[in-house]
């Protein structure tokens, strides 16, 4: 009971930021809205990238943007 916990840390941890931090919380907000947007859009430019580069392999896009395939039968053993 004497001993402090890692509960406790955490809670005097929380305090001191709303204490000292509070003014720059909005400030620090932005900027981790502003770098998960980025960070998306980067990754999903990789995966278009890696997607065009796989299409272009397998020659499965037509020159107007379609895209041809084959039906599997799913039933058949």
């Amino acid at each position: 009971m004497g001993a402090i916990q890692p509960t406790h840390i955490a809670a005097i941890v929380v305090v001191a930021l709303l204490l000292f931090a509070a003014p720059k919380l909005p400030q620090i907000a932005r900027n981790l809205g502003e770098s998960m947007r980025v960070f998306r859009s980067e990754v999903r430019q990789m995966k278009d990238e890696n997607g065009d580069e796989k299409d272009k392999r397998d020659g499965s896009h037509s020159e107007d943007g379609t895209v041809t395939g084959r039906v599997v039968d799913g039933d058949r053993k």
